[in-house]
């Protein structure tokens, strides 16, 4: 898949490129909200994983402008949260600004592994 990481910090961003490339995944990285929301409109992503505390744009709205974006489309991006927060009302908050899941951090692979196949875009083989 090619998959938009939007994530600030170097080292989380680090981290999971490596998790998601080990699986033969081509990951695009951004380090703001605005960006995230740049890219989507420039380029097709087969997923977004958007953390959630960024500058410039956080991803609860950067999830919003994506959405609005794609309003009155066939288009539709997965956004998998990525967040240290782990409350209910977080994964809930993600979910009304129409992100499709929430994995917390630190991020473990298999969690996350598991997010992305729950999301992942139906493959059709002719």
């Amino acid at each position: 898949m090619r998959i938009l990481l939007a994530e600030d910090n170097a080292v989380n961003r680090k981290l999971a490129v490596n998790m998601l490339a080990k699986r033969g995944h081509e990951v695009v990285c951004v380090d703001n909200g605005r960006a995230a929301v740049d890219a989507c409109r420039a380029s097709r992503f087969d997923m977004v994983l958007m953390d959630l505390q960024m500058p410039e744009m956080d991803g609860l709205a950067a999830a919003t402008a994506i959405r609005a974006f794609e309003a009155g489309s066939d288009a539709r991006v997965p956004i998998l949260a990525l967040t240290a927060h782990a409350l209910k009302s977080d994964e809930e908050r993600c979910l009304a600004a129409g992100m499709d899941g929430h994995v917390t951090k630190p991020i473990r692979r298999e969690e996350l592994l598991r997010a992305i196949a729950r999301l992942r875009p139906p493959v059709f083989v002719a």
